[in-house]
């Protein structure tokens, strides 16, 4: 049985006995071709099942045409409102999106970003992992000219592009929500390296409202997780509340921790927001299905991944204009709900 092979405009050129460059321009619409042949040329291609090489194209020309997306996790509800910013953003202007996971391991995002690099994308956008240590990696696409643009977890010094929140602001109003409402001795859940500093800024954040507010820093009342899972924010909630003067307030950076917090405080037969009050960070659709529902941090997830994409095509189309290098979005909110309301 003879294999099935990619049909090519070759074969096109061969069944209708026309120039293989004729059959080229037909299939971008080239002035020079006759609408009728244009018209001819299309459907025998569709016929034959002819699907344009857009890789072999953009090798060409030195690019695909192609925006690489290199982030944790795609199950993250804030990342998938990123990569859909990113996405619509893209197409719109006629670029395709590949995304890729590190899975929070820095071995696997230096893989991902070689990969990235061989596929010849036209830009890269990238959410750092979780245990990423350095970021020489990214520097194969600024020597080579590919825009590269850093968001929400972000290097501290890297001479790129990068689009983040306010995190130190969002973490001090956060903590200062609950110090309204009268905690006194206010935990924190973070996670991350010395090198993210996107949870440093959080945790900054949480320990200069407590210092302005002339509340103790406790070290037993910080829990720092090594990944950013139910599980392991449940077994460092779990230690928190067991603590002898356990506390009355819990911040944690991000909803899933908070959420776990909740989890087991009802465990232990502590109500909130009674005798805990807990807020959360990125505002996840699970902080409505929790019950109570959980207070929390609006993050613009969705705005973030339509600007590093914005970035991205305005630097091919524009390589050499100097831009505003970094982009913070203000606009963060406490949004409270019941888990931290007083009583």
């Amino acid at each position: 049985m003879e294999e099935n092979k990619d049909v090519t405009i070759y074969d096109i050129a061969e069944k209708l006995n026309l120039a293989t460059s004729t059959i080229s321009r037909a299939l971008k619409d080239h002035p020079t071709i006759s609408s009728k042949t244009i018209k001819k040329v299309k459907k025998t291609a569709e016929e034959m099942g002819y699907v344009p090489n857009t890789l072999a194209a953009g090798l060409r020309g030195n690019k695909t045409n192609t925006i690489g997306v290199l982030i944790p996790t795609v199950t993250q509800p804030f990342l998938s409102s990123l990569i859909s910013g990113i996405e619509v953003t893209a197409r719109k202007s006629g670029y395709n999106v590949i995304i890729m996971q590190s899975h929070d391991s820095y071995e696997e995002e230096v893989s991902m970003a070689k990969s990235l690099y061989g596929s010849r994308v036209s830009g890269i956008i990238c959410s750092l992992g979780m245990k990423t240590i350095d970021t020489t990696h990214f520097q194969q696409f600024v020597n080579n000219n590919i825009p590269l643009v850093f968001v929400d977890r972000v290097p501290k010094d890297f001479n790129t592009f990068r689009v983040i929140i306010d995190n130190y602001a969002a973490a001090y109003k956060a903590t200062v929500h609950l110090i309204e409402q009268g905690c006194k001795r206010i935990a924190h859940i973070t996670a991350g390296s010395e090198f993210g500093n996107l949870y440093n800024e959080r945790k900054r954040g949480y320990l200069d409202a407590l210092k302005n507010h002339n509340l103790p820093i406790e070290k037993e009342l910080i829990a720092d997780l090594k990944t950013v899972t139910y599980n392991e924010a449940l077994k460092a909630s779990d230690k928190l509340l067991d603590l002898k003067n356990r506390p009355d307030g819990l911040f944690a950076s991000g909803d899933i921790m908070a959420v776990s917090a909740i989890q087991s405080a009802k465990k232990k037969g502590i109500k909130v927001p009674e005798d805990l009050k807990v807020i959360g960070f990125n505002n996840d659709p699970i902080s409505e299905i929790i019950d109570p529902n959980l207070s929390t941090i609006t993050h613009p997830a969705e705005k973030m991944g339509k600007m590093s994409a914005e970035i991205i095509l305005k630097s091919i189309k524009f390589p050499n204009k100097d831009e505003v290098k970094e982009i913070t979005f203000l606009n963060t909110e406490v949004l409270v709900r019941e888990s931290s309301k007083k009583i």
